[in-house]
């Protein structure tokens, strides 16, 4: 059957982005499944499948006109080095919603290079961009 890669939620294996996001991925350790589910039912969503089953995962938050911001985009450890991460983003940056915008921006700490080859580069003015960072937000107790 071979790789796929879809923009369909309906066919997108929510246990296993949650699995995943919540105990593997460095950015979204402890996530709760309820912000995941929100997430993903408010943002534009890619799988990649193997053979009928899901093994990557992407998602851009996006006005559809202007700006996106990429995130969440994992290939589970199994499935990494053979492309599916490339071919995720090839998706991704063909997207009719996604082309022609004036912003994409993504942040990443150990993938600079797959995203290289699809135009991200380091801000150019980066005194120009601002911030609320709270990386360990899912590891703090809720407040109430």
């Amino acid at each position: 059957m071979g790789l796929e890669i879809s923009s369909d939620k309906a066919r997108l294996d929510r246990d296993m982005i949650h699995s995943f996001l919540s105990t593997e991925a460095y950015w979204s350790i402890g996530i709760p499944r309820e912000l995941v589910e929100r997430a993903l039912d408010n943002s534009l969503c890619f799988g990649a499948w193997l053979d009928g089953r899901q093994i990557g995962f992407a998602r851009v938050v996006t006005d559809g006109a202007t700006f996106a911001y990429l995130c969440d985009v994992f290939v589970l450890q199994a499935h990494r080095g053979g492309g599916v991460a490339r071919a995720i983003m090839a998706e991704v940056t063909r997207h009719p919603a996604l082309t022609g915008l004036r912003r994409f921006m993504l942040a990443t700490a150990d993938a600079h290079d797959l995203y290289r080859q699809f135009g991200f580069a380091a801000p150019a003015k980066p005194e120009t961009l601002m911030e609320i960072s709270r990386p360990d937000i899912y590891r703090q107790a809720p407040q109430h």
